[in-house]
This record gives C-alpha cells, structure tokens and sequence, in this order.
C-alpha cells in the first residue's frame, strides 16, 4: 500500500535553477560578456562536472564583485518564482486521505526550510531530510532512506517526485516508486530510471498515482 509521497525541493517544487542561470546570463549581459548557457545547464545537478562560470572574464577581474552582483539578481528573480504546477493539489490530496509527506533534498536546510515559509508549504511537511542529514547526498540513497525509516516504511510503499538525473536514481536505490519532471534546466537529464515521466506534475492526479503504483493507506 501507499503510506507516503516525498518530493525533491529545487526545481520541483520551486524552479530555483532558472533564476540561477539567468542571474548569470544577465550579469554577463551588463559587462558585454558571451556567456555560455549551455554549459551551465549542462552543469545543473552534477556533481561530476566542473564548470566556470566566470571564465569569459579577464583573469583579472573582481569575481567577488561580480558574485555580489549575481546574488542580487538571483534573489530578485527567484521571489518572482510561482510554486511549481500541481505541487499544491498533490500536497491537498495527502492531506485528505492521510498520506504523510516528507522532502528529500541536496540543498541544507537553510535554503529549503525559509523559501517553505515563504510560500506556505512548511507545514505541509511532516519531515525534511536535507544535505547534512545523510552521510551521502543523491544520487545515493541515503537521504530517501531517512525519510523512509522516519516514516516505518519499506520503499514501495512511498512515491518519490524528482526531476534530475542524480534524484531519479536516488529514490530508484531506494526503491521508491518515482515520477520524474524535468524543468528547463534539467531537460538534458536521463530519467528513464523513474517509473513514470510528465512535462508537469498538473498532468496527473494523486488518484491516478494510486491507481498506477497500487492502492494507499485508508
């Protein structure tokens, strides 16, 4: 049976990634610099390719100045950002049948637990498995696996939301059930780990999960 949903943060619940990439490109933009997008992008979420943002500046450059100048734009552009279509009623649907919810993210606590408040979705969380809490971040199992233990609940008695690469494989180690959403920086990604892929998480209901990965909890 289904007990539990538990979703990614960045990029699947708040498009964090966007407005870090854009941020970038304008900055770029101001100093009449060519910024390669496409290798920022491909950067997202892989812990296995390193990559210079800053490169097209002269070595002599201020790039502390110019992270400053980053920050400010990212942080004006991410308060622009509406929670992610079809979180909320995934979110209302365990609420009413009494599904408990849990996150798993790479990010630390103090990234995903303020941007929570902000958009009224804390409380929704029964419990937050963040970087530092796991001895090893996706695409190891660990953090799915501490929610899981949390909760007392085997792997396929969970769903897991994700949508990169290192989160599909994640939750799959830890043998979740997982529906993958790619956003615009993660497009690139290889999913075809995760049971099932949507273009958004509005393109189903939680019902349709159910009736999909086996029936839920009362």
């Amino acid at each position: 049976m289904l007990h539990a949903l538990i979703f990614d943060f960045d990029g699947l619940i708040l498009d964090t990634e966007t407005p870090l990439i854009d941020s970038f490109a304008d900055v770029h933009a101001s100093h009449g610099v060519a910024f390669d997008r496409s290798a920022l992008i491909y950067s997202v979420g892989r812990a296995d390719y390193a990559h210079d943002p800053w490169h097209g500046f002269s070595p002599h450059t201020d790039r502390v100045a110019l992270e400053i100048e980053r920050r400010a734009r990212k942080d004006a552009l991410l308060m622009q950002q509406p929670i992610l279509p079809g979180v909320v009623p995934l979110l209302d649907g365990a609420r009413e049948c009494g599904m408990r919810v849990g996150l798993a993210s790479n990010s630390e606590h103090t990234w995903v637990e303020p941007h929570l408040v902000r958009l009224g979705l804390r409380d929704r969380f029964e419990f937050l498995a963040c970087r530092g809490d796991a001895p090893s971040p996706k695409p190891e199992p660990d953090l799915y696996k501490l929610v899981l233990a949390r909760f007392g609940l085997r792997g396929h008695e969970a769903i897991a939301f994700e949508d990169s690469h290192a989160g599909t494989l994640a939750a799959k180690r830890a043998n979740l059930w997982v529906v993958a959403v790619p956003n615009p920086s993660t497009a690139h990604h290889d999913l075809s780990p995760a049971d099932l892929q949507l273009g958004s998480l509005a393109e189903v209901t939680l019902d349709q999960l159910v009736e999909r990965f086996g029936p839920r909890h009362g």
